[in-house]
């Protein structure tokens, strides 16, 4: 296992793990199993970030390397795209020399999320500082935030989540704080946080609470911000929490870590 940047947990209750080694995703079984690994000599796992499941059961893969988030079907084929890299010939002699590309396109993307529409948010991300919205079909919609620090500003926004009542919830890992918008980019909230949140997830049910994983820290919020528990201390070695880019967060009960530099997944279960 190479260092480990998303997990996710599926309608099947099955773990999908992504990570920059020689086998880029890895399924396991919830009680730790492994069941199969999949993308082996594909080149497009070259920056692997995140992985979500959509709320129809389908699987999406980030990849910040290529500017493109891919979804698969259940044999892990490519059966749709958001975003496009040029290609070098194209680059070459179709286009006006350092063009900007269009909005449609990202630059180093870091997280995708769904509204009850089935309109989808892309956080994007290392080389923009930006929330894009994509209607069902994939076409552009519109985007808001620009690098800074001021309310609706972002510096690195690293991960994204949308509630049950499409409220857009955006780590904004570079500020420290997690900011919250509607599906149109009004800016709802902006919650400061302890230390840079890295990534997010939201449980299933009417009664959703968040978790954040941070820097050998997780923390358990409810979605007014209020930080309601707090676990973990920093460390590489089992019992310690890593650099946490990657959560799953089922049920409150269960929470599933991708610790990125100790390439390592955890479970951790409430008593």
């Amino acid at each position: 296992v190479g260092r480990v940047s998303g997990i996710a947990v599926g309608p099947t209750c099955t773990i999908v793990a992504l990570n920059r080694g020689y086998h880029p995703v890895l399924e396991f079984k919830l009680d730790g199993s492994f069941v199969r690994s999949w993308g082996e000599g594909s080149g497009m796992f070259i920056g692997t970030h995140a992985l979500r499941f959509d709320p129809q059961g389908n699987l999406w893969y980030v990849d910040a390397a290529d500017n493109i988030i891919y979804r698969f079907d259940s044999e892990g084929r490519t059966v749709g795209t958001l975003g496009t890299n040029p290609e070098p010939w194209t680059w070459l002699t179709h286009v006006i020399e350092h063009a900007v590309p269009g909005k449609a396109q990202f630059y180093q993307e870091t997280d995708i999320g769904w509204s009850k529409d089935g309109s989808m948010f892309v956080s994007d991300g290392y080389g923009n500082s930006r929330v894009a919205k994509f209607n069902k079909d994939g076409l552009f919609v519109k985007d808001w935030g620009e690098r800074g620090t001021q309310p609706g500003d972002f510096n690195t926004p690293h991960s994204l989540v949308v509630d049950n009542n499409d409220l857009i919830y955006v780590a904004d890992r570079g500020n420290s704080r997690i900011q919250v918008f509607d599906t149109e980019g009004n800016r709802k909230a902006v919650w400061n946080l302890p230390t840079a949140p890295w990534a997010l997830c939201l449980t299933n049910g009417p009664n959703q609470v968040m978790f954040v994983g941070s820097v050998g820290r997780v923390y358990k919020m409810d979605l007014t911000g209020k930080i309601l528990g707090e676990f973990g201390r920093p460390g590489r070695m089992p019992g310690t929490i890593d650099s946490i880019h990657g959560i799953a967060c089922p049920d409150e009960k269960a929470v599933y870590l991708a610790n990125l530099y100790a390439s390592r997944i955890d479970k951790w279960v409430a008593q």
